[in-house]
């Protein structure tokens, strides 16, 4: 069975950080503390949910004023859990990839094989620079995310490893024990560079929020990449979404425009800035966020593109539609996370899986497949 053939997988953003997930002054009964996050995750187990992502920020900005570790955080949540994967996102550039290697092995053994990791190639320049870090530039930071998952993989599967990089070397290394099950690897980005590095390496690629064409186009490009590699079926993709489920549209709706008529216009200037600097600095401009307006902004990660807004039946219709484009893990953002993963697991995850049950999501299997349903180039 191809792994597109799966049950979509749900995951929910971790608000390990403050400030919630819309830079917004509307209410957001939400915590980035130790107590509810642990809270948060058994919930999220119990009604559905198979992935947590965990963020990761160093300094205070864009509303995000205080922060928790996203590795260690990970942990603490794996060792409170029984059945939940955890993703934590980590950057190249801040880890040593041979520290991060032992440390993912051992949590596997300590959890079940439930770690997974998030490789960030890096967007927030000022966070490098205030650090003391070095700051490389769009195809060099993907260059060097790529050998640092190498490295990764060949340290938990290899004896010896020896690899010769630009950004990394190890000389007949010889790593033990070795996870019984590597974490997956996931990993984000709009440009060529990104998706290339999908293609080539990840086990999963994070797309930002998007409408069903968008997801589709990314879909088509990453897969025919993929192919080049002889690994079409090896890829899945994960696409971000800002949920709001409520009893009727409107209410639902009212919701999304009261976050946005809230939003804190000067922090999301500022983000998006600071995102789009990113963005332009790809060889062709297909970075994320290039295209992002004001209100998509408010939403980290074009959250409100993705149109899970509506009742149960609604969004779960919408997301059968995400999986037929390719989606295979739904990464959901919410406003109130507590209430409304709970929410989320009880009343939309259900009707997904009976949709599933009668055929709904089923997409075409194969890069070529996919363009031809499309009218695309694969």
């Amino acid at each position: 069975m191809s792994v597109h053939d799966q049950p979509l997988s749900f995951a929910y953003w971790v608000p390990n950080v403050s400030g919630g997930l819309v830079v917004s002054t509307v209410e957001q009964r939400t915590d980035h503390g130790p107590a509810y996050n642990i809270d948060v995750a058994r919930t999220a187990e119990r009604v559905g949910f198979d992935y947590a992502l965990t963020q990761v920020r160093y300094l205070a900005s864009y509303g995000a004023d205080a922060q928790h570790e996203s590795v260690s955080f990970s942990l603490g949540l794996l060792g409170r859990t029984e059945r939940l994967r955890v993703i934590a996102a980590v950057h190249p550039g801040q880890w040593p990839p041979h520290i991060l290697a032992k440390l993912a092995a051992t949590a596997q053994e300590l959890h079940g094989g439930r770690l997974a990791l998030n490789v960030v190639s890096g967007w927030f320049k000022d966070e490098y620079t205030r650090l003391g870090l070095d700051w490389l530039e769009h195809e060099e930071r993907y260059r060097r995310a790529e050998e640092f998952i190498e490295v990764l993989r060949g340290l938990w599967a290899e004896e010896p490893f020896t690899f010769r990089g630009d950004f990394y070397r190890t000389r007949e290394a010889v790593f033990r024990p070795a996870p019984s099950r590597a974490p997956e690897v996931f990993q984000g980005g709009n440009s060529s560079a990104a998706r290339e590095m999908a293609g080539r390496l990840s086990d999963v690629y994070f797309m930002n929020g998007n409408s069903v064409e968008g997801v589709r186009e990314q879909v088509v490009d990453v897969r025919a990449r993929a192919a080049r590699h002889g690994r079409e079926d090896d890829v899945r993709f994960g696409l971000n979404g800002f949920a709001v489920v409520r009893d009727t549209e409107a209410e639902a709706r009212r919701v999304v425009e009261e976050i946005v008529e809230r939003a804190d216009v000067e922090k999301v200037h500022a983000f998006g800035e600071a995102v789009r600097q990113a963005g332009r600095s790809t060889q062709d401009r297909k970075g994320m966020w290039v295209d992002s307006d004001f209100r998509d902004l408010v939403q980290y990660n074009d959250g409100f593109r993705t149109g899970l807004v509506g009742t149960p039946d609604q969004v779960a219709r919408r997301v059968l539609d995400l999986k037929a484009a390719g989606v295979d893990v739904l990464l959901c953002g919410f406003l109130h996370v507590r209430e409304e993963v709970e929410r989320f697991g009880e009343q939309v995850i259900p009707l997904v899986r009976e949709l599933e049950a009668q055929g709904y999501g089923v997409e075409p299997r194969t890069a070529a497949a996919t363009a031809a349903a499309t009218g695309a180039v694969a």
